[in-house]
């Protein structure tokens, strides 16, 4: 079985999300997205500002957390499904698999932010700025809690993939010099999607330990507002 084949699903689960025919929703969505961008940059400001984070920070803000452009990316995916024998000789085995993991974790994150932009349109005014306390509460209503959960759990995984990547060499190498041929091939939508998270990891000793602190601190925002606490979203540190 081809090592790409679990993309079909994704490609599936992406072309069923409702936003693609409704405009409203679409642009609650958008909104919501941007909202989270912003809040995870406040939650997590000391995670973030470490110098040796920045980087991986902003690969999460913008691409795991925060909606890559999946019209270009899942138009790639679909060509790389069908060119799968000819993608798996251009594209390291590891890579691969930590990329299409990374993919994986990028969809449930807008499969999950758009049922809070439907939650938002049914109870809000669609053109109302989106506050805290209106995420808290579409996420009680949600009980995303679960999903929520797993998104976190796949995160800690992908962290321990990426600490693999950055202990090989030869992989890094190999990952490195498949890139003209993935652009001749017009996979490059889809090699600079890995490729930026492996970027990330230069100055990082350790991308577990990021992820490991990221995923602490949400899944303590979780609790908060599973127990209805005042700012849920703000970092509670001893």
């Amino acid at each position: 079985m081809s090592k790409l084949s679990i993309l079909d699903e994704l490609v599936e689960r992406y072309y069923q999300l409702q936003y693609h025919q409704n405009h409203a929703l679409k642009q609650r969505l958008t909104d919501v997205q941007q909202w989270q961008k912003q809040r995870l940059q406040l939650s997590h400001q000391t995670l973030f500002s470490q110098p040796k984070n920045q980087h991986m920070a902003s690969y999460f803000v913008s691409r795991l957390y925060g909606s890559p452009d999946f019209d270009a990316l899942a138009t790639q995916i679909e060509r790389m499904i069908q060119h799968a024998h000819k993608v798996e000789k251009l594209i390291p085995a590891t890579a691969i698999h930590t990329g299409t993991h990374a993919i994986s974790l990028a969809l449930l994150a807008v499969e999950l932010d758009e049922q809070l932009a439907k939650n938002l349109l049914h109870h809000y005014p669609a053109k109302l700025a989106i506050s805290d306390d209106m995420i808290a509460s579409s996420l009680k209503e949600l009980n995303q809690q679960h999903k929520r959960q797993q998104q976190l759990d796949m995160t800690d995984q992908l962290g321990e993939y990426l600490d693999q990547y950055l202990r090989s060499r030869l992989l890094h190498t190999a990952f490195k010099l498949a890139k003209p041929l993935a652009y001749k091939h017009r996979f490059h939508t889809a090699y600079d999607f890995i490729a930026e998270g492996f970027q990330a990891l230069k100055p990082m000793t350790s991308a577990n330990d990021f992820v490991k602190e990221f995923t602490q601190q949400e899944r303590q925002v979780l609790l908060q507002i599973q127990h209805g606490k005042a700012q849920p979203f703000q970092i509670q540190r001893e």
